[in-house]
């Protein structure tokens, strides 16, 4: 019988454990869908900034398609670093 008691009452601590991590958790959707649009929105804006950049400097230079390719390749680059870096302080907070 006493088992039976001790097993109940650990059952019940069990599940207000799984109630309270639940309750947590609820936010944690939103969060990640912020996390996810901060990342995205680094990677484009990195993107148009060097794409916007070398086809500003073709016009200047008049050299059409080798800054631009350049520059673009150069904001992918960036894009890429700066989503590492933020994907890494994300990583450290959790």
């Amino acid at each position: 019988m006493k088992n039976l008691k001790e097993i109940s009452s650990r059952l019940e601590i069990a599940k207000k454990n799984i109630k309270n991590e639940h309750s947590k958790n609820k936010g944690s959707n939103a969060a990640s869908i912020g996390k996810a649009l901060k990342i995205s929105t680094e990677l484009v804006a990195a993107v148009v900034v060097g794409s916007t950049l070398g086809f500003l400097l073709d016009k200047w230079f008049d050299t059409k398609p080798l800054l631009t390719i350049c520059f673009f390749l150069l904001g992918v680059a960036a894009g890429m670093l700066n989503v590492f870096r933020a994907a890494k302080k994300m990583h450290k907070k959790l």
